[in-house]
């Protein structure tokens, strides 16, 4: 039995936002063959939890970075921010008037000004070109309405004192990287603070427990499966810790070169299906063929 961390975007999802039949076939294949799937990503639960009910798909999640793990309907581990780094990240923020979203246990929230920051840095001109050619940056900059999945707040008190909350991640959109260099500098000095990024445009605080890394280590705990038996695939420098922890790490063909250089293996592009290449190619025919091995020395 092998426990296979899937991250979503760039990964399992395609350019367009979609998970491919031949990735849902792939991953339903490794379930019935005994392997665990899990999907360990920077969304939120309840946003991996609406695109894996969306496609059919029932797998253990490890959500904002790996700081929030649930199987079988049981939270396994929350991993959160503490008052102070709250404090110390949001205020750095807010004074770049920077767009960001908290990641909470209770949803997610945004300030109230979301979009009035969105729109003061997309009318600055200082926007490098190759930002708009991504082709995540229409739906990174998209206005996130207010519902169930994006609640507001005026300040973040307001988050501290709500009673039972607790934030395991803040999310960023920087667009000018004067400013992210900037930022990157001042919230580096929170005390047990990690930062990560998603994106060239973006960067995510997390507690320096809280990352893909420990996601995986708590899955494979409670599956009991060994770490040399757990197999991580994505694209991203926030996937970073889980193929450092990983026995098998796998890059997407769309992967940076350093994410590639880095890794075991790499796989197609996420608009080939490299999940469902890797999974077949890599994981599947290698466990046929160590069933066979061990079926003949067994005779």
């Amino acid at each position: 039995m092998k426990l296979i961390a899937l991250d979503m975007d760039g990964t399992t999802v395609n350019s367009i936002n979609e998970v491919n039949r031949e990735n849902i076939l792939a991953i339903k294949k490794a379930q019935s063959m005994g392997h665990i799937v899990m999907v360990l990503s920077g969304r939120s639960p309840e946003s991996i939890h609406a695109l894996l009910q969306k496609y059919d798909l029932d797998c253990p999640i490890g959500a904002s970075n790996g700081t929030a793990v649930y199987a079988d309907g049981k939270l396994l581990e929350l991993t959160s921010l503490n008052p102070d780094q709250v404090r110390s990240v949001a205020l750095s923020l807010d004074n770049e008037r920077i767009p960001y979203k908290v990641y909470t246990n209770m949803g997610v929230y945004m300030p109230k000004d979301w979009k009035k920051r969105l729109d003061e840095v997309l009318d600055s001109g200082l926007i490098p070109d190759e930002h708009y050619e991504n082709e995540n940056f229409e739906r990174m900059t998209r206005n996130p309405v207010e519902s169930e999945l994006a609640l507001s707040f005026n300040h973040i008190e307001e988050l501290l004192n709500k009673e039972g909350l607790e934030i395991q991640k803040f999310f960023a959109l920087i667009l000018v990287p004067e400013q992210k260099h900037r930022l990157i500098s001042n919230i580096e000095s929170v005390k047990d603070g990690y930062i990560s990024t998603s994106s060239p445009f973006n960067i995510e605080v997390m507690h320096m427990d809280g990352n893909k890394g420990n996601g995986l280590k708590v899955m494979a705990d409670y599956f009991d499966i060994p770490l040399e038996d757990t197999v991580a695939i994505g694209d991203e420098n926030n996937d970073i810790p889980m193929f450092e922890t990983a026995g098998l790490s796998i890059a997407m063909g769309n992967a940076k070169e350093h994410i590639k250089e880095m890794c075991d293996l790499v796989t197609l592009t996420n608009d080939e299906n490299g999940v469902a290449y890797a999974i077949e190619h890599y994981i599947l025919k290698e466990t046929e063929k160590n069933d066979r091995k061990y079926m003949m020395t067994n005779v």
